[in-house]
């Protein structure tokens, strides 16, 4: 399977990082750069520490919104919880 861009600028391949979401043209996937700034680092910092640009970076972000943005909690009655 060939890489498929599934948001822009991102892609999956289960060829690379186990066919986790990475940004296009690297094997840097989606989640360490968004792990990398909930822990502080600075989108400036991320980008060199990866070698990607702030565009990738808020490519990474949108595309994690869009997931959130369509996610749906359901609550677990409290009786069956496990």
């Amino acid at each position: 399977m060939a890489a498929i861009e599934i948001a822009p600028r991102i892609v999956v391949d289960e060829k690379v990082c186990f066919g986790k979401p990475v940004i296009k043209g690297t094997r840097v996937p989606v989640y360490i750069v968004l792990a990398k700034l909930a822990g502080g680092m600075t989108m400036e910092q991320v980008a060199e520490e990866y070698g990607i640009t702030l565009e990738d970076i808020q490519a990474a972000l949108a595309y994690a919104a869009s997931i959130i943005a369509n996610e749906t909690i359901l609550p677990v009655p409290s009786g069956e919880q496990r």
